[in-house]
């Protein structure tokens, strides 16, 4: 009995990786890209499995959400449009992508060069821009968006922060 100890032993640690192989295996992965987006539309986004290429952060709600669609079909989606900015300003496409946001709003994804943005949101990385469909005289264009958040001009920034929010 004491000969077949070992072998045992080697059976059951063979099996218990096996298990934790198998189990791993079955795991559904985070998705950082889609393909296919040929039409290059706003995708419905599967929340919680969908990791943002910029911050690694996991998308858990559409709010402050943002999708880039290049030509090629690829598709990556963000968790905070300010994630978007920082991730694409270093990237080049053959032709312009089509860049979405979801608004807070109409809850409803849109061109996110037309969009308006709020400036004092509670956003996932603390870039502070929520997208509007409608103007209000409070909100900012895209490319002033854009400028603020390359800038570090936004609520990421402590000092900007308590400027916006009059602290």
């Amino acid at each position: 009995m004491k000969k077949l100890a070992p072998i045992f032993t080697t059976i059951l640690i063979m099996a218990i990786i096996m298990i934790v192989f198998f189990s791993l295996a079955k795991q559904e992965q985070m998705i950082t890209v889609y393909k296919g987006n040929l039409t290059q539309k706003p995708l419905s986004i599967k929340l919680h499995h969908l990791q943002d290429p910029q911050c690694a952060m996991v998308v858990e709600k559409n709010e402050f959400a943002a999708q880039l669609a290049a030509k090629s079909g690829k598709t990556w989606i963000f968790d905070d449009v300010g994630c978007m900015v920082l991730w694409s300003d270093d990237k080049v496409f053959l032709d312009p992508p089509k860049l979405w946001v979801y608004t807070l709003d109409s809850k409803k994804w849109i061109d996110a060069k037309k969009a308006y943005y709020s400036t004092t949101e509670h956003t996932p990385m603390h870039h502070g821009f929520g997208a509007h469909e409608f103007p209000d005289a409070r909100y900012i264009s895209y490319e002033e968006m854009r400028l603020r958040t390359l800038r570090k001009e936004d609520m990421s920034n402590p000092v900007i922060r308590k400027k916006l929010l009059g602290e």
